[in-house]
Parts: C-alpha cells; structure tokens; sequence
C-alpha cells in the first residue's frame, strides 16, 4: 500500500514536470528561433542501474523479479529541427537556413548562442539581440553599423546601400547539439564552435519556433489525464488506510 503512494505520488511529480515543460513550448510559440524541448522519464530502477550497474550477485535474483513503478526526471531534450522561415522585410532580421547558431556576447562578455535572428542596434551602433548581447562576426568581433539601412547576402556578408563591406555574420556549428545546455535567456551554451562556411542567411527573415502546436495540445491533455488519474488514485488509496486504520482501532 505504501508503495503504492510513492508510484501515485513519483507519477504526479513527473506529470507535473511534463506539464511546465509543455507550457513553455507553447508560451514560446511565437518567439523567433524558439527551439521546443521535450522532457523524458524512467524508472528509479533504471536510473539506479545506469548510474552504479546492476550489484545483483544471486544468479536467481534479476532485475525482472522486481518492478519498480517509480518515475524519476531523465532527461531534457531539445528539438533542434529547423523552424519556418517568415519574411518580416525588416533590415536587421535574419535567418539561419540550415545548421548553425548566430554568436553573441553577454554582458559578462561570456559567449552564447542562438537561432533567433531578430536583432536591432544598441546606443553605439553595435548589433545586439535584445539587449541581451552583441551579435558577432567571423573572427568573434562585435559588428557596428553606421546604419540600419543595409543589403546582406546568403553568406551573411553586410554591405551600405552604396556597396560598401561592413561586416560578416559569425554563423558557428557544433559537433553535438544535444551538447549544449540553454542558460536563464533561452539561449545555448556550449564548447566547441566552430564556423559554418557553408551556412546560407536570409536577410529581412527570421526563423520562427519549431514548436507544434497541434502535438503540444495533444501531449498537454494527455498529460493532464495522467496527473489526474493518479491524484484521484491517491484520493482513494487514503481512503482505503483510513478506513482500515479506523476498523483495527476497534477490534
């Protein structure tokens, strides 16, 4: 009965896990470069054997003899697929066709990486994201811009409206995407870059999310089923000990 109640009580917790990762696919839905995330479980059992190996000596005793129904996190994983291309017609908007990351430098001068290419300039004249960092180029180096009236080509090089080079987009590459972690502003972190001389950029484009919203419904209400199936299971399962506390007390 008791184990019961860690199940119940390991499936709900998981459940709920599930349910915030899926409201932050759906709150993003709408932000360039969003790159959905899926959240993934296993039993406690195989969490175990995966981090210390299976220590079972009797040859009769086997992990098959004994099922453990209780859940614990595994792993996140993040959707790296290519997002729809939308033109926005806006000067400084990009977007990335195929593999790679546009390279920005934080306010701690750290380096992160992002697909969303909606950038702007800052009060010196640099390209930023958002505020949240410069836009670098090639060789790692902050791009200022006399202008926001600029043409691009398909390898990110930005020239004046007269002709004139300005500056190229880095577009870097990792080995592993699954390698990357995503810091606090939704952007990804990770060793190993390297440039992508075969990226092609879209000007006046952005990537949008990856997101879909038909599947993320559809894992949402499913999800939901779960965790209120096993809250009224738990419900009941108090209930029954109650009950059974109660009639023992009498005898």
């Amino acid at each position: 009965m008791v184990r019961g109640f860690y199940n119940l009580t390991s499936g709900m917790l998981s459940q709920g896990r599930r349910m915030d990762v899926i409201a932050n696919n759906m709150t993003n839905i709408s932000t360039a470069g969003y790159k959905a995330e899926q959240y993934t479980d296993r039993t406690f059992d195989e969490v175990m054997v995966s981090r210390i190996g299976n220590k079972i000596k009797s040859p009769y005793q086997t992990m098959e003899t004994y099922q453990s129904h209780i859940l614990a996190p595994d792993h996140l994983y993040t959707d790296f697929t290519q997002g729809a291309p939308e033109e926005t017609n806006l000067p400084l908007d990009f977007a990335i066709i195929g593999e790679g990351f546009f390279s920005i430098q934080m306010a701690d001068d750290s380096i992160a990486y992002t697909r969303a290419g909606s950038f702007t300039l800052d009060n010196e004249g640099y390209l930023c994201l958002s505020e949240l960092g410069r836009v670098l180029d090639q060789e790692g180096n902050p791009i200022q811009l006399p202008t926001d009236k600029l043409d691009a080509d398909s390898h990110g090089n930005l020239y004046n409206k007269d002709g004139g080079y300005l500056g190229t987009l880095g577009v870097y590459q990792f080995e592993d995407n699954q390698a990357l972690e995503r810091n606090p502003y939704g952007l990804f972190i990770g060793e190993g870059a390297q440039i992508n001389e075969e990226a092609v950029v879209y000007n006046k484009w952005v990537e949008r999310s990856n997101v879909d919203l038909v599947k993320e419904m559809v894992e949402m209400m499913s999800t939901q089923r779960a965790l209120q199936s096993a809250a009224q299971m738990s419900k009941i399962y108090d209930q029954v000990i109650q009950k059974g506390v109660n009639n023992i007390g009498q005898m």
